[in-house]
This record gives structure tokens, C-alpha cells and sequence, in this order.
């Protein structure tokens, strides 16, 4: 395939995918980080790097964020939200982080590819993204010209930039205050 016909391919790909998320899931999601005391982000691979890029947003939005696994992260707590990005939603690692979550009282929220995995299974708010090319480590009817898990990485990145925008209206926050808190450290 040329490169046209593949831009052509990705862009239908992650139409079809993004259209199928449910808008509620989108409130409840923005709900659920609006009302918490801190967010804090985890995920891991490519999912993990989108949601770094994901608490980067929220901090230029002025709310409290942390990228779980960083050295400056404080302990969790109750008030709090533990949003977890995770195409299969049974990475080892990320299950742990519910354990904690749940000993400190703080709510659990999930952008997952898989609806009846063990991670949306312990969140009580749940974004579907029905991108991932597997279920339960088998392959899917989710077909892609993206390679592996991307379709589910790129959707997750539009969806956290459409949640970003909706939560900057939602505080009445504008460009330049967001500019404002841009790291200058660079």
C-alpha cells in the first residue's frame, strides 16, 4: 500500500474506533477526574507514554496530577483517582497499583480495550476504546492497518485530547493560563 492509501487506511481505522466509544463513558470519565482531590496516571509501553502526555494536559489545566512510578509521586489517599490506561487490562504491574488503591480508599478509573478484564472489572468508572487487536491474548475481530497495539495507543491520545478539551470548558480555563504553566525548564 502507498503512503496515501495508508494515511487513508489509519485515519478510517481510528474514525470507525473512536466513533464506537459511548459519550456517557467520556462524562463519567471527566466526572470522575473533575470531583477527585489528585489524579494519578499509570500505564504502561506506549499506553503508559500517552498517558504521561495525558497528566502533562491536566497539570496545564492547574489540577493536581501524577504519573504513577515517577520519583516525586506522592503516596495516593482517599479523594483521590487512580486513572489507569491499559489496552488488555491485565498487565501485572497495573493490577498491583488497584491493591494500594483500593487499601487507601481512593477510586479507580480505566481507559481499557477489554470490557471484562480484571482492571475495568475493579474501576468503578470505565472508558471502552475498541481498538485492541487481542482479547485475552487472543486475536479479535479488530482489524487495523496499524501494527500490534497501536490503533488502541493513537484512539487512547485522541480520546485523552477530546477529554482535555471538554475538562478545560468544563473550568472555564483558557489558552494562556494553560500556556502559562507550560514548563520553561527546557
Amino acid at each position: 500500500m502507498e503512503t496515501p492509501e495508508l494515511i487513508d487506511a489509519i485515519l478510517a481505522d481510528l474514525g470507525r474506533a473512536l466513533r464506537q466509544v459511548d459519550p456517557a463513558q467520556v462524562d463519567e470519565i471527566c466526572s470522575a477526574i473533575l470531583s477527585a482531590d489528585r489524579v494519578f496516571i499509570a500505564g504502561k509501553g506506549r499506553s503508559g507514554l500517552q498517558m504521561k502526555a495525558f497528566a502533562m494536559r491536566l497539570m496545564h489545566l492547574g489540577l493536581s496530577a501524577h504519573v504513577v512510578d515517577d520519583v516525586t509521586t506522592p503516596a495516593i489517599a482517599a479523594g483521590d483517582l487512580l486513572l489507569i490506561g491499559s489496552a488488555s487490562g491485565r498487565t501485572g504491574s497495573l493490577l498491583r497499583y488497584l491493591d494500594t488503591a483500593r487499601e487507601t480508599g481512593a477510586r479507580l478509573a480505566t481507559f481499557s480495550g477489554v470490557v471484562d478484564s480484571p482492571i475495568a472489572a475493579a474501576a468503578a468508572t470505565v472508558l471502552h476504546i475498541p481498538a485492541t487487536n487481542f482479547k485475552a491474548g487472543s486475536p479479535s475481530e479488530v482489524d487495523s492497518a496499524l501494527v500490534m497495539g497501536s490503533l488502541f495507543e493513537h484512539c487512547l491520545g485522541l480520546l485523552c485530547d477530546l477529554i482535555i478539551i471538554r475538562l478545560k470548558t468544563a473550568r472555564g480555563v483558557d489558552e494562556s493560563a494553560m500556556n502559562a504553566r507550560h514548563a520553561n525548564l527546557e
